[in-house]
């Protein structure tokens, strides 16, 4: 899989969605929190949907090396 979430990123991602999760387990926010299920994953998973029709990528390129 294409990975398009950079480190920074990601971190910010897991952080996000932990957050709103814990909320709404809390009782702190109502149902809606369960969207953190979505930075979450796609944090755990370093791939953003939404990130492909803008050719937007956090993460630094890879460099295809030539093979001898």
């Amino acid at each position: 899989m294409i990975h398009n979430v950079g480190t920074v990123d990601r971190v910010i991602r897991v952080v996000a969605g932990v957050a709103l999760i814990a909320a709404t387990l809390l009782g702190q926010i109502g149902a809606w929190g369960w969207i953190g299920i979505v930075p979450l994953a796609t944090g755990l998973f370093r791939f953003c949907p939404a990130y492909l029709p803008f050719g937007l990528r956090t993460c630094p390129a890879k460099v295809a090396h030539d093979k001898p």
